[in-house]
């Protein structure tokens, strides 16, 4: 039987820092991101990426995370709940990592968003927790390169209000599809 895909939680931040607050809900706002977020704009809001270019389109405006991934490193004896990898949405039943870019989430009954890439296993983690920078990189590939496990970035291409229990349906880009890359 296949699982539905579906929000699990919905986090975040007004202040820039490492982990996100939960909430009963949140407003993706087209174009920007989640009202209330320190991430939310048209241009990158993400400390180090301003650093190297404040002119660049923001292509993270929303974090998604599988919870899938969230009980694997409880199992590794990582202390983490919702929220506290910086996700912005807490997802299930869906392999968020072997989307193609471009793929649109449609999440409940309004918003959709779209898949830029995958989000680097950034050294702010084992400052949160020692040790767990690595859990969230995966096996090197034949060229040498580590696969990365912490979660997609998105743009927001209609908003809306997302809750915990909302559905998530992909739509995949037209072929040929172009894997993940970091953003």
């Amino acid at each position: 039987m296949e699982l539905a895909a579906k929000v699990v939680a919905v986090s975040r931040a007004a202040a820039h820092g490492f982990s996100k607050q939960t909430q009963a809900s949140i407003l993706l706002i087209e174009g920007e991101g989640v009202e209330g977020d320190a991430h939310r704009g048209v241009r990158v809001q993400h400390l180090y990426q301003q650093r190297r270019d404040p002119t660049q389109p923001n292509l993270c405006q929303v974090h998604l995370f599988a919870a899938e991934m969230l009980e694997e490193l409880q199992g590794a004896g990582f202390d983490v709940g919702a929220g506290e990898i910086g996700e912005n949405v807490l997802t299930s039943g869906i392999d968020l990592l072997t989307l193609p870019t471009h793929t649109r989430l449609r999440i409940g009954d309004e918003v959709i968003v779209e898949v830029t890439g995958l989000r680097t296993p950034c050294s702010q983690i084992d400052g949160y927790r020692n040790g767990l920078q690595a859990h969230l990189w995966g096996a090197r590939d034949a060229a040498g390169k580590r696969s990365r496990r912490a979660g997609v970035m998105a743009v927001v291409i209609a908003g809306g209000q997302i809750f915990p229990a909302d559905r998530i349906q992909a739509e995949l880009p037209a072929e040929p599809h172009i894997p993940l890359r970091p953003v």
